[in-house]
């Protein structure tokens, strides 16, 4: 029985996994965040392209 309670306070694969995990959340986190600030500043330039069209045909 101590054999067995020894092997499980040793056993770190879960840890790995949740590691794994956590690491995996975090470079989801920064790609969502980089995706969507670059869709801002996007939608920002094309705006300001949409508009100087604008302007430039009712010349």
């Amino acid at each position: 029985m101590k054999n067995l309670i020894a092997r499980f306070a040793n056993d770190e694969s879960g840890a790995t996994a949740i590691e794994y995990g956590l690491l995996a959340a975090l470079i989801a986190v920064v790609l969502i965040t980089a995706v969507t600030q670059l869709g801002r500043n996007m939608s920002t330039q094309f705006s300001t392209i949409a508009d100087k069209i604008g302007t430039a045909s009712s010349n």
